[in-house]
């Protein structure tokens, strides 16, 4: 145990680290272990900091370090597997979870995260066995109730899927804020709901969907708070008759309130009766027209819309995207298409360069928000793109979209194994890596794929539905 100016450093560090300052936190966890060298604690949380940091080296040797000196407790090796995993060091972090239980520390957060390292594997059902252990050491575990639901909506097993995704917390800070009761399923007739923020840009837009459901099932008023770059695109949203941006005033009195990854439970969805009657979003006529005027001749060829990147702050973003522009190479010696580049933020620059692999329009880094994307979208042939709100985007515009999608934690709400979307049908198309980082297969498949329509169909007809887009 470290002496009594030792916990100082540790207590010191702890509150640099909670005020993301891992800078001092280091220093603090630094000056501790010179008093006490031996002392696990801050030998973890010193693993901690310099992971912040960007020193994954220092990270490892202080992680493993605090498994060394409190072998008989669980929590130095979730720290370390965990440590591991974000590094995509699979095999070892397997074998740190292994040790642990070889040593009969196991815990229901090592359980949880050996069920996670499973399931990003492939492994569902030793992962739901994992779970199960977690859950039986400690019932109220929140992570290994949440984890589950990755596996359950990957197999569309929606009835326990949407269950197990109530456990999530992160929208409890705007909970607090809210000052309505939020909404658990009851008769919504003539009351007034408010669908909250939640996640990403992607889920906003997947999920928004049911606020024509909520009116179907007799609410008086369906409002949205949302993401300020899609509140324009939203007030077009079939069913909603408010929307706030975030951070604006909230202007009117509601009854209830839900995130809207919960109103698929409430709703008792399942995979035969997703709401998934498209479009249900829509594109602003005039800015349409204004963005026709930089868009390519249709008789110049397909318009192709392309995205291949997505927010590189997303924790999968590193699998999700693709490593640069050069991937998409082999589809330049397709003729007759006209590239259009969608890109906002990351790869702007790629699709600026005079040497890109790919002769691209590029609109993205134009765009102001996603209502200018919608009116884009709206008038492209086809979309490519990394698994980003682009793709949810054009499913939810009707626009025929492919979607690449990586095999190392593809998302849930792609199922497994399918190559198209019950949540966008007719619309979406599928290409799966058929091993982690293979690109190559995917992207060789659309070139074949976009061949075989470019000779049997004339620019403007949908390359999978065969009917015009309206």
């Amino acid at each position: 145990m470290p002496r009594a100016d030792a916990q100082a450093c540790l207590h010191t560090g702890l509150a640099a680290l909670q005020a993301r300052q891992p800078d001092a936190a280091a220093r603090a966890f630094r000056q501790g272990l010179r008093q006490a060298p031996d002392a696990a604690a801050l030998h973890a949380n010193l693993a901690l900091a310099l992971e912040a940091l960007g020193d994954w080296t220092g990270a490892e040797a202080s992680a493993r370090a605090a498994v060394r000196h409190a072998p008989a407790l669980a929590e130095p090796y979730v720290n370390l597997g965990g440590l591991l995993t974000r590094q995509r060091r699979l095999d070892d972090a397997l074998a740190v979870y292994q040790a642990a239980l070889a040593a009969g520390v196991a815990n229901a957060a090592l359980w949880s995260n050996l069920g996670v390292l499973r399931a990003s594997l492939g492994e569902d059902d030793a992962a739901l066995a994992c779970y199960q252990q977690a859950l039986a050491l400690e019932p109220s575990h929140a992570s290994a109730q949440f984890n589950q639901a990755y596996v359950y909506l990957r197999r569309g097993d929606y009835a326990r899927g949407w269950a197990a995704l109530e456990a999530r917390d992160w929208y409890a800070a705007l909970a607090r804020q809210l000052p309505w009761p939020r909404w658990q399923g009851e008769a919504l007739a003539g009351r007034a709901l408010l669908i909250g923020l939640e996640a990403g840009l992607g889920d906003m837009i997947q999920f928004c969907r049911y606020a024509a459901q909520l009116k179907a099932l007799g609410a008086r008023r369906v409002g949205v708070l949302c993401h300020p770059p899609l509140a324009a695109l939203f007030a077009r949203l079939e069913g909603v008759d408010a929307v706030y941006a975030l951070g604006s005033e909230i202007d009117e009195d509601w009854d209830v309130w839900s995130p809207p990854l919960s109103l698929p439970h409430h709703c008792h969805t399942r995979l035969d009766s997703i709401p998934a009657a498209l479009p249900y979003l829509h594109a602003e006529p005039a800015r349409m027209a204004a963005w026709a005027l930089r868009l390519p001749p249709r008789e110049a060829g397909w318009r192709v819309g392309l995205v291949w990147k997505g927010n590189p702050k997303f924790e999968n973003d590193a699998e999700r995207s693709l490593p640069s522009l050069a991937a998409l190479a082999p589809l330049a010696a397709l003729p007759g298409v006209q590239w259009i580049s969608l890109q906002k933020g990351a790869g702007q620059a790629e699709a600026r360069a005079a040497d890109a692999p790919l002769p691209l329009w590029p609109l993205g880094e134009d765009f102001a928000d996603l209502a200018d994307t919608a009116a884009v979208l709206r008038q492209l042939d086809l979309v490519i793109s990394v698994d980003t709100a682009v793709a949810h985007l054009a499913g939810a515009l009707a626009v025929p979209c492919w979607v690449l999608l990586p095999a190392y934690q593809t998302d849930w709400r792609w199922l497994a194994e399918r190559e198209d979307s019950p949540w966008y049908p007719g619309c979406l198309r599928l290409f799966r890596q058929p091993t982690r980082g293979d690109w190559a297969t995917p992207i060789q498949r659309v070139a074949q794929a976009l061949a075989a329509w470019g000779d049997g169909c004339a620019p403007g007809v949908n390359p999978i539905c065969t009917t015009p887009p309206q």
